[in-house]
Parts: structure tokens; sequence; C-alpha cells
């Protein structure tokens, strides 16, 4: 189509590409600014099929993209500029919209194998982070309630959009547990479990993660007491409870409610906090089930 051969057109005339990669998140450039000789046709045509792209999008990325190119004739004139967004997108001043780039990695590589090689690096790592992601939330899911199982994808919605836990999704959540687990201690004993999955951060955890402990802080103590006590109670059921008990105000009497659990209670889920490898988690227990500073 027109549109996409367009920006080609442009480049058969380019004998020279400044690259320029943006900030990192930590403040400083990903790679910094790389020129590649594009006089050599075969040169050329390699990045020209690395940025094919298939017909542009009806709207544009809202960042301002990770990497810059710019080229010029041989003359030294600006001919134009694109700009990479996500390692999937382009951006140029020729379409309405960003184009989707027919293939992504191929453009990375290109960039990798000239010098410039952190916008592959960050591409692998965010692929990466969204692989833990996805890990991380099936785990929470698997260990969610039964009863709750058709509302999966309203729950992992939570964390992808502004909107905290309403408080009549609270309600509906509170009666269908209720319901499907009468059985106060068994039903504590689910939740715990239930919480124990995902990430199981105390901070930073994505905000569907903190229904759980929503659902424990209307439940007596004494409730989540009975159920660490009982026979059936696991690392899970452990786990769940350090994150529920030493996160950040996850109890109407925190302190009071801490102070009811029995020594012994204490004793299994500082264990379950000082083998976690999670220096937060450990920190937070020590402070208010070992009384430490």
């Amino acid at each position: 189509m027109p549109e996409t051969s367009a920006l080609d057109d442009v480049l058969r005339s380019a004998v020279r590409v400044r690259i320029s990669s943006s900030v990192s998140s930590s403040g400083g450039l990903i790679d910094g600014e790389t020129v590649v000789d594009l006089s050599d046709r075969a040169e050329r045509d390699r990045l020209r099929v690395a940025m094919s792209v298939e017909s542009p999008l009806q709207w544009r990325c809202l960042c301002g993209g990770d990497v810059r190119f710019e080229f010029f004739d041989a003359d030294a004139r600006h001919l134009t500029a694109v700009v990479l967004h996500h390692g999937a997108m382009l951006r140029w001043e020729g379409w309405a919209g960003d184009a989707v780039l027919t293939d992504g990695q191929g453009l990375l590589r290109w960039l990798d194998a000239r010098g410039a090689p952190g916008p592959l690096r960050k591409a692998e790592e965010d692929e990466l982070r969204r692989v833990q992601q996805k890990l991380e939330e099936e785990h929470w899911l698997a260990a969610m309630p039964d009863a709750l199982e058709d509302l999966s994808d309203r729950l992992l919605g939570l964390s992808r959009s502004p909107e905290f836990v309403s408080s009549g999704f609270l309600v509906e959540l509170h009666d269908r547990v209720r319901q499907a687990i009468p059985d106060s201690t068994s039903r504590a004993l689910a939740l715990l479990a239930w919480h124990s999955g995902g990430t199981g951060r105390c901070s930073g955890y994505p905000v569907h993660e903190d229904v759980p402990s929503l659902l424990l802080k209307d439940l007596p103590i004494g409730d989540i007491i009975a159920a660490l006590q009982d026979p059936r109670a696991d690392a899970r059921h452990h786990a769940g409870a350090v994150r529920h008990l030493v996160g950040w105000k996850t109890r109407h009497n925190q302190q009071s409610d801490i102070d009811a659990v029995p020594e012994a209670v204490k004793a299994r889920l500082l264990h379950s906090a000082r083998t976690s490898g999670d220096e937060d988690k450990q920190g937070r227990a020590e402070r208010w089930l070992a009384g430490g500073s």
C-alpha cells in the first residue's frame, strides 16, 4: 500500500543514519548515539527491510519513544526522522498514526549488530517481565477459591485500570466465598492460601493481589488464628498470613490483632518470613511479629 511504502521511498535516498537512544529508567542513555553508513546499497536495503511496516494505525503511542533515527542524504541534508516505540512500532511524520513493524525483532537485531544493543536488551528484559507477570497471575488464580473462578478476568482487570476494588464488588466476593465455604476456619484457610499466591510481596504488587487481604481484613482475628492452628495449615497458609498481618494497614486493629496471635504461631510465621528470600517481608515480620526495632 502507498502509505506503507512512503517511508521506504525516502530511505532509498539516505546515505547515513544517526541513531539516538532515549534515556533509561535510571536516567542514563541506553546506548548514546550511533552513526551508521548507509552508502552501501546492501546495508541500506537491510535497514529498509528491517523498517518495513504494516498499515499505520489510527492512533499514536502516548510515550516519547525509545530510539530516534535521523536520516541524511549524500549532501548531509536532513531527510526525515523516525522513532521506534516499544520495539514494535514506528512513528513517522508521513503517517497519521504509528505503524506496526512487520518484524520488530529484526530491527532490534539490526541495531544490536551495529553497536546499539540497548533496545534489544530492553525488549528482552520487558519480555522476561511479561512472562514473569503471566506466571504470577497464573499462580494467583490457581490459589483462588473455586467459587470465584468465573470472576478471574474481572479480578485481574483491577490491575489494568485506575480503580481500586469497589465496596460493592467486595461484598459480592464476601458473599460468594461465605456461601461456598460456610465453615469459618476453612474459609480463613482458603483466603490465606490465596493470599500466598502471585508475587507474594508485601508492597509493590499488582492491585488484584490485594483482594484476598481485603477479605481477610473483615475476618475476626480469632478465625485466622484458628486456621493457623488447624492441622491443615501448611507453608502456603503461613506465607499468606505473614503477608496479610505485616502489610500496610491490613487490619482494622493491626497491632492488637497481632498481639493476640499465640507465640507458637508467631514463631512459624517468622520462620516463613525469614526463609522467604524477601528482605522487605522479613523486615516487616521482624518489626511486627518479633518486636524488632
